[in-house]
Order: C-alpha cells, then structure tokens, then sequence
C-alpha cells in the first residue's frame, strides 16, 4: 500500500507549483536537511473558536470614499449648501442661489435660472463632479431635480460632456408648475468618458424662471439596483473580501476637528434630499493634500451603512462621538462636552440601537420602516468614541456603559486603546478598560512592515479573561517606499496576522484600515481598494485579507515548532492551523519572509481521514516592491494549485517570500 501510496503521489507532483510533498519514506532516504523546519500541529486540540466575524472592514469617509467614491452620487454639491454656495458648479447668464420658500428645511439653498436678456446669450449650470464625472457608452444614467416654475412651464435642457467640451448625451426636461416636484430621466452616453461634467442650459425661448433643488445623477446600474444607491464596482470588491464585520462612519470623522463637524448619525437618515451638509474633518487636516471641496452630503448614511453590511453579510459596527472632539485638534477641555451635558449624546446610542433593531411601534424602529426596511438589522457592536485617551475619555464612556448595560445589556460596547500600539496612553487606558467592562478594546497600529514581522506574537501572553481585543485600524507602512501598497507590507500584514489567528480567543475583530482612495483626491496612504471615476484596483493587501477571511475557519489548532512555541519568526517563518468544521477541512496558513525558499516539516498528529490532495493557494513575488494598478490591476495575485500530501507527515517547500494557504479536505 505504501508503495501504491508513493506511486501516486509522485504522478500528481506534475503540475503543482510553488511546492514539493514527499512521503515519510522519500524524507528518510534524501540526505538530512540540517536547516529543515519542523512544524507539528495537533489536529485533535482545540486552543479557541474563532469569531464569524473576525476578519472584516473599516469604512472611514477619507480620501473622498463617500461621496465621489462608493456613494454613486456623480453630482457635488447638489443642493448648492456648500460654504461657497456654487463651489462645484460654473454658472453663466442669470443664475442667483435663494434660500426663500425651499423645499427642505435642512437644505434650503436652491438655484434659480432666469433668461438670459439676449437672444445669443444662455443661462444655465455646469457641474465638474468629483474630479469629473465617469460615464460609460450605452449605460443608462438617471437624471432627477427637485424644481418648480414661475410664469408658465420652462423648459431645461440635460446634456452629458466630455472632457474636451463635446456633447455625448442630451434630453430635454420640461417643469411645468409653481409647487416643488421631482423630475426625472435618463440619459445614455455615446462613448466612455472617465472626466466628463454635467450641462444644465435654460432654454432661450423661457420667459419666467425655473428653480432648481437636488440636482442628482446616478448610474442606473447600482449596486443592488438601489435608486440612492452605491457604486456597483466598489461595493463588489467589498463582498468579494467576505468580511465579518464592517466598522463605520470612522475614524477621526466621529469626532470631527470640532463637535460641530462631528458624525451625527441622527442627521444621515430620513429623507435625502433633507440630510443635513456636514464639513468632512479631512478637508483642511494635511497642508500638503488639501481638498476644500471636501464635504459629507450624508447621502450615504447610517441606513446605507446597515443595508449594505446586511447585504455583503458582514455584522455592522458603528461608531458613535463619546462627546470629545479630535484630541490631535482641540488640547483645551472647553472644546468638549461637560459631564453635566452629556446626555443627549448618549440618548444618541439609545436611539441607534433602537433604529437599527427596535419595532415598528418604537419611534427610532419605525422610521426604519419607513425608509424600506421592515425587519430589525440585528446590530450587536457598538463602539463609543474612536481613538481618545486620557482620563476624559474614560469618565465620559464610563457613563455610556452604565447607560446601555442598563436598557441594552446584549450590545457588545467597543472602547479605545488610544491611537498606539503602546506607550503611556495606552497602558493607561487597558486597565479603566477592564474596570468598566468593555467588551472589547479598539487597538490602532499603524507601523513599518519590520513592525509587524517582531509583533506577530504580540497577543500570545495576553490576558485570557480581560476585554477581547478588536484590532479597528491597522496597515503596514513601508515608508521608506512612499508608504505604497506593495507586497512587502502585504506579506508582513500576513505574517502577522498569524498571530490574530493563533489568538482568536483574544482577538475577535479585525479590520484593515482605510478602506478606499480615489487616486486623484486622496490624504492618506497605504489603503486597501485604489480607484477613478471609471476603474478600480486591489492591492496586495488586499487579497491577503480575502485570503483570511474565505479560510478563517471555526477553530484554531495548537501547532508548535521543534522549540515547543508557535512558529512566529523562526527561520523567518510564520505560521498558524485552523479547523473549519463547516467546511470539513484543515487549513495552514504559512507566511515566509526570507528570500530564500524554506523546507517545513508538516506533522499532522491525530489526523486519521484526510484526502491526499490538498488545494494550495500561493501568493508570492519575486520583487517585494511589486504594486497592482489602474492600467495593470492583476499584476500581482494569489495563484491556485493543488498539493500531494503522500501522509499525515510531509514535506513543504515554503516558497521565498511568500504567503500559502494549503487547504486539506476531511474524510
């Protein structure tokens, strides 16, 4: 049998790649391999349950990710309440922003359009979009415009631009009456145009007026087909990484550079045409990327948030303003909320946890309803202020916990860890962590690929019956590369997160941050999802956090190397093994860094019924600076194959630089 065992197993060897497995008896006979790695996993003991939701998303309203990114919005500024109320918009002839007789009440700036007074001159409006506007030949495009006329109907004419000032599309829209209404219609352009703007021109032959209110265009094909919908693309690549969780708004963007410019959530939902403006805290924060034309429409808010993590099947986490604003911004406490004054922003939490899962008959429930969503989005997370410190966090969220232990003692309450990954603030924050009983603790790092390699076993002495940690933001920063998102730090995020895994008992929540950059307005690099008006791209980060969270698995095994520790940089290798059992598999995660290919050897102990072929997922490049792109966005991906076991016992020829993911079906 063994020799039947050996025959077959050397036929299947043709065609793998990246890889060697050899039976127990072809090892005895090569000549011993003194630098050989030896990596036990013991199948039978089970050290933790790994969290559903472990592996997940952090959704941050920075570089323009909201509007002008994954809110299909194409317009900016469409209610003209910008500061500078035409920011966003040229306009020629006879054009006036009023605020009299509005139709919102929270956006009551609107545009009105008069003839010109030539016969050769035109009135009209011109919207440049985020950087342009994208659109694609033969797809449908929906116009629509709150307005209303004055001295019989006047006439509007629609009209798509290109970038070199030539029309590709063209409707005409009559409004006719005194009362506001919603118009509107569709447009197909003729060709693809990734700058294009949107044209309004008021007929020559009007007499009268026209005011016009919530100028919008969506793509028609939305994700999910939803009229107020997301961009199709990007919301895609989100349900592509599988995630767990998604964490929203923020970010810095819940506490605002003031408590006026905070997240308030209250204000996103309702109604879009009447959500509030709101500056974005990212417009003016870096000097050297700054974006003035920054700003949040709400357009995408907490409703969209809950419907979207319902749709890609990721457990929702918001997070809500503990009442102090950005400490980076605001060192004097007059610029937060007194003690005395913090009430409403914890009836702010009450009522998000009754909007999100309360009943019709409640008030928050049934607004819920009413927007489109009957049943309750099953929210069990909720984080309280993003990353402050000091002992004015800690007395504000502490009566937070008292409040929702209180009315809502099922909700998991997040608290902070402060924006590092040690020092004073930190080691001061854990233990009030543990005194008020959080659920969790949110731990931010952002730090060099090295950073990560030496901390892969950062929570193997962690306290196993304190908070569990919820790693909210983190990234690799190669620095000395322009903080690209190249495969070295893709590969150092992956080494780590063998340590996440290890830890699941500690480390429920993780998520990779941020989340999006439109590569023409963007303050912050390295981000996970790379996109333009038209395109999009992954980055090798990227497909490392799809790799674990398709293969988390259920259960984490106990594996150790010869020394008896969990291979956490021993010859420059990083390991871990997970049992899934709803998927009837083993599953070894094997992260080598070196530049020179590694043999392991695997001992499966306990493991009586496999299947001898395993399949083998291999993510490894040649040059560690390698980056996908616009024009090239496969440059570098996961490569799939099989692997020939020949034995519980087996060799792996880890590649160099490299991250495997071997997956082995259970009889």
């Amino acid at each position: 049998m063994d020799y039947i065992l050996r025959t077959i197993a050397l036929m299947m060897l043709v065609g793998t790649f990246c890889c060697q497995a050899q039976s127990r008896q072809q090892r005895i006979e090569q000549e011993e391999n003194s630098s050989r790695l030896i990596w036990e996993v013991k199948t039978s003991k089970t050290l933790a349950k790994i969290n559903p939701d472990m592996y997940g998303i952090f959704f941050e309203d920075i570089n323009f990710a909201a509007d002008g990114g994954l809110y299909a919005e194409m317009v900016k500024n469409r209610s003209f309440e910008f500061p500078q109320s035409l920011m966003g918009w040229r306009s020629f002839g006879q054009v006036e922003v009023l605020t009299q007789e509005a139709p919102f009440e929270r956006n009551p700036h609107y545009a009105r359009l008069r003839p010109s007074g030539h016969a050769h001159k035109m009135t009209g409006l011109e919207n440049e979009g985020f950087r342009g506007m994208g659109f694609q030949a033969g797809k449908e495009y929906r116009f629509s415009v709150w307005a209303r006329s004055g001295a019989g109907p006047q006439k509007l004419c629609i009209v798509l631009v290109s970038e070199d000032d030539r029309e590709i599309g063209r409707r005409d829209l009559t409004i006719d009456g005194g009362e506001w209404k919603k118009y509107s219609l569709t447009l197909t352009p003729r060709r693809t145009e990734s700058r294009g703007r949107l044209r309004i021109l008021y007929d020559r032959g009007n007499s009268g007026y026209a005011d016009v209110e919530h100028i919008s265009l969506f793509p028609v094909d939305t994700w999910r087909g939803h009229e107020n919908g997301l961009r199709r693309d990007l919301a895609q690549a989100l349900a592509d990484l599988h995630p767990g969780v998604l964490r929203f708004p923020g970010g810095c963007i819940v506490e605002g550079t003031d408590l006026a410019t905070r997240y308030q959530w209250k204000n996103s939902v309702g109604p879009v045409e009447n959500r509030p403006l709101n500056e974005n805290r990212w417009n003016y924060t870096f000097a050297n990327r700054m974006f003035p034309d920054y700003y949040q429409s709400y357009g995408l808010g907490f409703f969209e948030y809950f419907l979207l993590a319902e749709e890609i099947g990721a457990a929702p986490l918001p997070v809500l303003s503990v009442g102090l604003a950005c400490q980076y911004q605001n060192n004097d406490i007059r610029a937060h909320v007194p003690l005395d004054e913090l009430q409403p922003y914890i009836q702010d939490a009450l009522d998000l946890i009754e909007f999100a899962n309360g009943g019709p008959d409640t008030k928050w429930g049934s607004l819920r309803v009413e927007m489109g969503h009957s049943e309750p989005f099953h929210m069990k997370y909720l984080a309280i202020g993003n990353e402050q410190w000091g002992p004015e966090y800690v007395e504000r969220l502490e009566r937070f916990v008292q409040a929702l232990r209180r009315c809502c003692p099922d909700i998991l309450i997040v608290g902070s860890a402060g924006p590092s990954a040690a020092g004073d603030r930190f080691n001061y924050l854990w233990p009030e962590m543990r005194r008020l009983k959080t659920d969790l603790v949110d731990e931010h790092y952002y730090m060099a690929p090295d950073w990560f390699l030496q901390n892969a076993g950062r929570y193997d002495g962690y306290d196993r019956k304190g908070p569990k940690v919820f790693a909210g933001e983190y990234a690799a920063h190669d620095q000395g590369n322009g903080k690209a998102n190249n495969f070295r730090s893709a590969l150092a995020e992956a080494c780590f997160m063998t340590g996440l895994e290890r830890n699941a008992d500690v480390v429920r929540l993780a998520t990779y941050a941020p989340l999006f950059a439109h590569v023409d307005a963007w303050q912050w690099n390295p981000d996970l999802i790379w996109f333009d008006n038209l395109r999009l791209f992954k980055t090798p980060n990227w497909y490392v956090q799809q790799l674990y969270a398709r293969y988390k698995g259920t259960d984490v095994l106990a594996a150790y190397g010869s020394d008896r520790q969990p291979l956490s940089g021993q010859q420059q290798i990083y390991a871990s093994a997970v049992r899934d059992k709803d998927g009837n598999t083993l599953i070894l995660k094997i992260g080598n860094c070196g530049e020179k290919s590694k043999t392991m050897d695997i001992r499966l102990s306990g493991l009586k019924r496999f299947q001898p072929v395993a399949r083998l997922i291999c993510y490894q490049s040649k040059d560690m600076n390698a980056v996908n792109s616009l024009d090239d966005p496969e440059h570098i991906v996961p490569e799939t194959g099989t692997l020939v076991l020949g034995g519980t016992d087996f060799v792996y020829e880890a590649p160099a630089q490299s991250f495997s993911v071997i997956i082995i079906p259970l009889d």
